[in-house]
């Protein structure tokens, strides 16, 4: 289990502003390069999103699922791309001040990630993840200042 913290200058709803729209995935999700298809149910329990990972002309048709939807406190999602695997994705927002703090946890569930000794798994999750969040980051806080003009 991978799990990256990062502090946001907006609020818990900015950052659902941001996860419950599943067409932006591909900004700030590392390693989603396109979308295909988002349920209209996003982000509701049992909901999909239809996406690819990896570069053309080597991408993986992948989906993820939600599992848990808790606005604007958790969201938990099922991504799953065969060969790759499945992994769980578990996105904690709590309030910090006038701000928040994001906190990603990820495990590999099924596939050769589950395969790997979980210290070995945790050095490109986190810096992954460290990414993740910067872009998520990014994007929720420009929401906030749009949301004031």
């Amino acid at each position: 289990m991978s799990t990256t913290v990062r502090q946001m200058n907006c609020s818990p709803e900015d950052v659902f502003a941001v996860l419950e729209d599943g067409w932006v995935w591909p900004t700030w999700v590392v390693g989603v390069s396109r979308m295909r298809e988002v349920d209209d149910a996003w982000p509701r329990v049992g909901s999909k999103i239809q996406h690819s990972v990896g570069v053309w002309p080597v991408l993986i048709n992948d989906e993820a699922t939600v599992l848990e939807y808790d606005p604007p406190r958790r969201l938990v999602t099922q991504p799953a791309g065969w060969p790759i695997g499945e992994a769980r994705v578990r996105i904690d927002v709590k309030p910090r001040g006038t701000g928040c703090v994001v906190r990603i946890t990820e495990t590999a569930e099924k596939g050769p990630g589950s395969w790997l000794p979980q210290p070995l798994l945790d050095i490109p999750l986190a810096w992954r993840n460290t990414e993740v969040l910067r872009r998520l980051a990014y994007i929720a806080e420009g929401k906030k200042r749009e949301s004031r003009s």
